[in-house]
């Protein structure tokens, strides 16, 4: 139906708005179309739950997330180098504009929302396995002599893991750029990193 992408749109906008703007607070169906000045039967025309729409948004930025980090991977010149620019763009997200965005996806409502650990589940596993297979070429190309890529992936993404909810809770001792630093060497001490040959 013609407008039906258009008004999906507006209704995702109003959502991250809300739930920005919400601040933690619980945020209600009826404040997102108030706020995309929508009707009920809009809503429902596109999602069939609030939980629904939270789900779609958190899937729809997390599917962005993961490909831009596997390009990231794809496009550098190592493994050393894919891995120092993975955990420097997945930093960098908190230090962006789309950090309001991962605090909305981070809201009590999101975390709430059935289906909502899977999902969260499964972008875990995807940053294991695209962090596995950087170390695996390094493993193959010598420049990683002491990985064990299975086990060394689940390690270096909690690593990661923290260090992001550290920076988006400010907690942080240092800022996103220093921390990648710091992870990255850590990292690359731990697998025994030399020069790729």
């Amino acid at each position: 139906m013609p407008g039906q992408p258009a008004e999906r749109a507006r209704i995702v906008d109003a959502a991250y708005r809300c739930l920005a703007e919400a601040r933690g607070a619980s945020v209600s169906i009826t404040d997102i179309l108030t706020a995309a000045g929508l009707s009920t039967r809009a809503f429902y025309r596109h999602f069939e739950s609030k939980d629904a729409l939270l789900l779609a948004m958190f899937r729809r930025d997390s599917t962005r997330v993961m490909t831009e980090l596997r390009e990231l991977a794809a496009s550098a010149a190592s493994p050393a180098e894919a891995l120092t620019a993975l955990i420097a763009g997945m930093l960098a997200i908190t230090a962006e504009e789309r950090r309001g965005r991962v605090l909305a996806l981070a809201s009590a409502d999101t975390a709430r929302a059935r289906g909502y650990a899977g999902e969260r589940g499964r972008v875990t596993a995807e940053q294991e396995t695209i962090i596995a297979e950087i170390l695996a070429a390094g493993r193959a190309d010598g420049s990683f002599p002491w990985t064990d890529p299975g086990p060394d992936a689940r390690f270096v993404r909690a690593a990661l893991g923290q260090a992001f909810d550290d920076q988006m809770a400010g907690m942080a001792r240092a800022g996103a750029t220093e921390t990648a630093a710091q992870i990255t060497a850590f990292a690359l001490r731990a697998l025994g990193a030399r020069p790729a040959r």
